[in-house]
């Protein structure tokens, strides 16, 4: 049962960090590319929240990690006025390349599937 609880939480935080990342100033962090929120994992006491960010200019990366923590204490003041809960977790953000990942495992069975057909279907069925 409490498990369902922090989900629902977890999603919210997740929600509610996606509109603030809008609102914020810092060209660290406005001023790039693209910046998602992949998930967001809360610790049972709530207490602590790992937000993993996935930033589309892996270059800009650390970058956009300095200017959330610079801005986690505006964060995390925006969240609780939201949010209403007992505690507002501490935000730690942390970098999340499982889009990159992704993609290269996308783009790794692409090119099996042009080598088998590139081989014609006689040799593919041995």
């Amino acid at each position: 049962m409490a498990s369902n609880r922090i989900g629902r939480i977890n999603e919210e935080i997740q929600r509610e960090l996606a509109e603030q990342f809008r609102r914020l100033k810092d060209p660290r962090v406005s001023g790039t590319g693209m910046v998602s929120i992949t998930r967001v994992d809360t610790t049972g006491d709530l207490r602590y929240a790992r937000v993993y960010v996935s930033v589309l200019d892996k270059a800009q990366e650390k970058d956009v990690l300095k200017g959330l923590k610079s801005a986690s204490g505006f964060l995390r003041r925006e969240l609780g006025h939201a949010l209403q809960l007992r505690y507002t977790p501490e935000l730690q953000f942390i970098g999340d390349d499982s889009i990159q990942h992704g993609a290269h495992i996308l783009e790794v069975l692409r090119q099996v599937e042009r080598d088998d057909a590139a081989r014609g279907p006689a040799e593919t069925e041995e």
